[in-house]
């Protein structure tokens, strides 16, 4: 069994439909571990990009659980810290942090998530806030993507 599975605790490069090379290598669950790829896989992508490219890494689970043990335990860890923090959200998540309803999976979306609700995302964007001044705290630059469904 060892023999077979010698190569397993390496990083595997792969490629996503658009051609971007991925690394993914021990990236566990924030709630039953630290939530992120490797350092291994990290060292690997910097060193394969050089001084010119960019490497993005993943911390799942937002800055109040992922954010803060990537930086509380895998950026001490490595001696690596981020040139910033991307945050990713959606209209339909700022909208349910706004105070819309719950979404359940196989029903049809609510009128709140497929028609214009600009008071839902403002109330939403209060949770967003709080995420962008997690980040802040940690002395890098952060960037809010809004990610859209098509």
């Amino acid at each position: 069994m060892a023999v077979l599975l010698k190569d397993a605790v390496q990083p595997n490069l792969m490629q996503t439909l658009e051609g971007t090379p991925v690394m993914v290598h021990a990236g566990p669950f924030a709630n039953i571990a630290h939530g992120c790829s490797s350092v291994v896989a990290d060292l690997i992508a910097l060193k394969l990009v050089g001084a010119e490219g960019y490497v993005v890494t993943e911390a799942g689970f937002g800055s109040d659980i992922g954010m803060e043990k990537f930086f509380n335990i895998k950026c001490r860890t490595s001696g690596k810290i981020p040139d910033a923090v991307v945050l990713v959200t959606t209209v339909r998540a700022l909208k349910m942090h706004g105070g819309g309803p719950s979404v359940v999976s196989g029903q049809p979306l609510k009128p709140e998530y497929t028609e214009e609700n600009l008071d839902l995302v403002q109330k939403g964007c209060v949770n967003l806030e709080k995420h962008v001044s997690n980040g802040l705290k940690f002395g890098v630059p952060v960037v809010v993507a809004i990610n859209a469904f098509k």
